[in-house]
């Protein structure tokens, strides 16, 4: 079983790191990445509330300015079970 975790990251070089947001559902960082997308084509601002605990809010001034880096990682049960062997061989 494999498991893939998406990371988006926003860096401004004057802000530093703006956002840096790991998604394990692909839909999600899918419909995130067309946000993003969609703020920068159409000159808006970025912003964002999931009604819980995650709220940004980036002027387009700065949006424009940042760099956009996007990341898919994947990690299955068998690099899970190598980094345990690994582990109790090394003690």
């Amino acid at each position: 079983m494999t498991t893939s975790t998406y990371n988006i990251r926003i860096e401004n070089e004057k802000f530093g790191k703006l956002v840096d947001e790991t998604f394990v559902d692909g839909t999600q960082f899918k419909l995130f990445l067309k946000m993003v997308h969609g703020c920068l084509e159409l000159k808006n601002d970025l912003t964002f509330f999931n009604g819980v605990d995650f709220l940004v809010h980036i002027p387009f001034k700065h949006l424009v300015d940042s760099i956009v880096l996007t990341s898919v990682d994947s990690y299955g049960l068998a690099d899970h079970m190598k980094s345990k062997v690994e582990a109790l061989v090394t003690k």
